[in-house]
């Protein structure tokens, strides 16, 4: 096929039901539908047509081979799916054979595809696509070739543009003889499904690497990062992408936006799109957050490890919200959907993100003159972790240079253009700072980069700048490698280095944007610090938690300050539940002194006052009495959970049964109420769920369960543990399947 540049070559058709376009047709009437639905054929002829109709050339039959194993799939990468039609990417071209009622002449004969692509779902109707027949093939076309010819049969090699609609197009074919002209009507097995493309050069979704695009388009198991930037948890998700029922579920989906099928080849759209359906607040999209400590009457966010079972019983249920989810449920959803659609999309995890809600480009803290955090007034927070997606593809309405990787996040967090989505967010434009750039820079940027300011109130009401702290926002910013389950960091291509001159430029530009742009921080003078440190991974659920206050007088004259230590409980957002402690800790500092004092939490000041992360908030306030220097830190860190163990017994071959094991043992020393355990994986079409009841304090469980292997190679295992009292409880395990 020639590298041609130009366009594709879409020619809107009648109306269903009307005349086919050319010179060797004549006019008719379409013919009625029989009783199975299939349709009769409808005959356009001459009136000595009908009299020698048995020489008109008329369809028999089309066949789009579609077997998972054929020619097709296997081209196009979509053996994967669990699907009983044709499903290709577009820009690629597709065999198909049609079956006439005598030999094709090239010489008398001719016949193109008509093409139909409406919404699935509902009555909106879309466009019309004619399919010529052409000697050769040209890029950027839809047109077809005969390349064999058996006694009545063709093989015709169908070329897709890569700029093609993604969608379900319905197939009818239309035939010319010197005998008149026949339509072989659309029927319910004469479909086929185009996705995105990201082998094509030609397609904005291109991504030149191929393990990149396995891992991005074609893995099916991924890894989602939750915790604090100290104690960075992982937990392994079923994305599901080609599991039954989820093609059909992504594009209903889709649909429900109600946008033109012309914008279904447009991935910027459709990432747009799909950020606003995931959520529900505003559109009735697939899942409803909830970050309360109630999760009646749906599924606690901690509990679901795959996207599958979501998206079947949104589609299922006719567009139902599904209950209940947060940060990462959404990301993994959104992941799922855009995978499937075939557009390369990953995970992204961030560690202390800011959620800035008045256009600042800043985390404004406000404190009193007591020092003690104004919580009326603050309204921004920053999220322990934050999950969001990347999906890859070119940006042809910005400036050149900001493809590749674009922020998509469908959490509802701030309503965009009037609807609660985010993205796509060019990466680059966030690392420079480039905030004016669509869509949603500003709230990117704020979430990576933005400075968190300390604000004081003073005695006429008015506030002052006393604290900045540059480098604590958008932390260890986390992905899934390439090819293995290892965790790496991308915080490089969201921010330069801390404290670099590009870093600061990026931020003075971005806040130039902002509400505030003639209150840009300044550099404060000091000589005290104080910051907080945890040994080793953090402390555990179930015992005490142990940190160090680290204090260092750099003058050479003593310092005295007295600090006030709270503690909080609060929700992985940022949001805040209650405060567990607080004291009053006084100190002295002699000249070039650095000093370590120990902070504990004991157990049973928490035991009952855990929210669904298990996450607490320390903040540490102080002023200088010498120099009326403010010291203020924050420090987040979570409660660390056990591990489910997953032990397959014996060989794990295909098409036999394995035995796996699954152990637990419950640190806290109550009794977890209502235990259920869900199990997915191993080419299991649904969640096996367990309802275990109760488990004793400190006891161990050991769950026994079996399974009939069906797919063979690498194949994981994965558990998770729902449960009001202790959440993030999961497991995941590699098991190699044998074929027989």
């Amino acid at each position: 096929m020639s590298n041609s540049s130009r366009g594709p070559a879409v020619r809107a058709s009648p109306a269903a039901g009307s005349s086919a376009g050319s010179s060797d047709t004549l006019s008719g009437s379409p013919g009625e539908e029989d009783e199975d639905g299939c349709g009769l054929l409808m005959m356009m002829s001459s009136e000595q047509g009908f009299q020698e109709s048995h020489s008109l050339l008329t369809v028999r039959s089309i066949d789009l081979p579609k077997s998972r194993d054929g020619l097709n799939r296997r081209e196009h990468r979509t053996d994967a799916f669990i699907h009983d039609k044709l499903i290709v990417r577009r820009g690629q071209t597709f065999q198909m054979w049609i079956d006439l009622s005598r030999p094709f002449n090239p010489k008398t004969d001719r016949l193109h595809l008509e093409l139909r692509l409406d919404y699935m779902f509902t009555s909106v109707r879309g466009i019309r696509i004619m399919v010529w027949l052409v000697n050769d093939l040209e890029d950027g076309r839809w047109e077809m070739k005969i390349v064999e010819q058996k006694d009545t049969k063709i093989r015709l090699s169908v070329n897709t543009p890569a700029s093609a609609s993604i969608g379900q197009y319905k197939v009818s074919v239309v035939t010319y003889s010197r005998k008149g002209g026949m339509i072989f009507p659309y029927a319910q097995n004469n479909e086929f499904y185009v996705l995105f493309n990201p082998w094509c050069e030609d397609d904005p979704v291109y991504l030149a690497n191929e393990a990149e695009r396995r891992e991005c388009v074609l893995n099916n198991m991924g890894r989602i990062y939750y915790g604090t930037e100290l104690q960075i948890g992982t937990r392994t998700w079923n994305f599901a992408q080609f599991e039954e029922d989820v093609l059909e579920a992504s594009l209903f989906v889709l649909e429900r936006a109600r946008v033109s099928v012309t914008a279904w080849g447009d991935p910027v759209i459709v990432c747009r799109v799909i950020s606003a359906l995931v959520n529900s607040n505003d559109d009735q999209g697939v899942l409803e957050g909830n970050w309360s400590e109630s999760f009646e009457g749906g599924t606690a966010p901690t509990a679901w490890s795959g996207s599958g079972d979501i998206l079947r019983q949104y589609y299922k249920s006719s567009g139902t919200p599904v209950k209940f989810a947060q940060c990462w449920v959404y990301a993994g959803v959104t992941n799922s959907v855009l995978r499937c659609l075939g557009i390369p999309t990953r995970c992204v995890t961030n560690f202390s993100s800011a959620h800035d809600t008045d256009f600042s480009m800043t985390t404004d803290i406000y404190i009193d003159d007591k020092l003690e955090v104004i919580k009326e007034r603050t309204n921004d927070s920053v999220w322990n972790f934050h999950v969001w997606n990347e999906s890859w593809m070119t940006r042809p309405d910005l400036p050149v240079g900001h493809g590749g990787w674009q922020v998509v996040d469908s959490t509802p967090q701030e309503p965009s253009q009037g609807s609660y989505r985010c993205g796509p967010t060019s990466v680059t434009a966030v690392r420079n700072g480039q905030v004016n750039l669509k869509y949603d820079t500003p709230f990117v940027f704020a979430e990576v980069n933005s400075d968190k300011i300390f604000w004081q109130r003073k005695a006429d009401g008015s506030f002052s700048q006393v604290r900045v702290e540059k480098h604590s926002i958008g932390q260890h910013i986390s992905t899934k490698a390439v090819g293995s389950d290892m965790r790496i960091e991308i915080t490089h291509l969201y921010k330069h280095p801390e404290g670099s001159e590009e870093e600061r430029m990026a931020v003075e530009t971005a806040s130039r944007y902002g509400s505030k742009p003639m209150m840009y921080p300044f550099p404060l003078a000091n000589d005290v610090t104080v910051e907080i440190i945890m040994e080793g991974a953090g402390p555990r659920m179930g015992g005490d938690a142990k940190l160090s206050l680290i204090l260092k007088n750099r003058s050479s004259v003593q310092r005295s300050t007295t600090l006030l230590c709270e503690v909080l409980v609060m929700y992985y957002t940022g949001v805040l539940k209650a405060s567990l402690k607080k004291e009053r800790v006084p100190v002295i500092l002699k000249p070039q002194e650095i000093k370590s004092i120990p902070w504990i939490l004991q157990y049973g000041e928490y035991m009952n006052h855990l929210v669904d992360q298990g996450a607490l908030m320390l903040t540490v306030t102080g002023r200088v009495n010498q120099t009326k220097q403010i010291l203020a830190t924050q420090f987040n860190f979570r409660l660390r959970t056990p591990d489910l163990t997953i032990t397959p017994v014996g060989e794990a071959v295909m098409g036999k049964e394995l035995t796996v094991k699954i152990s637990f043992q419950n640190p806290l020393q109550q009794v977890l109420k209502n235990v259920v355990f869900r199990i997915e994986g191993l080419g299991m079409q649904s969640v096996r769920k367990i309802l275990y009841g109760d488990v004793e304090k400190l006891a161990t469980v050991t769950l026994t369960e079996k399974f009939v292997l069906v797919f063979s190679g690498l194949q994981k295992l994965l558990a998770s543990m729902d449960c009001r009292q202790l959440t993030q409880v999961h497991g995941v395990a590699d098991i190699v399947v044998k074929r027989q």
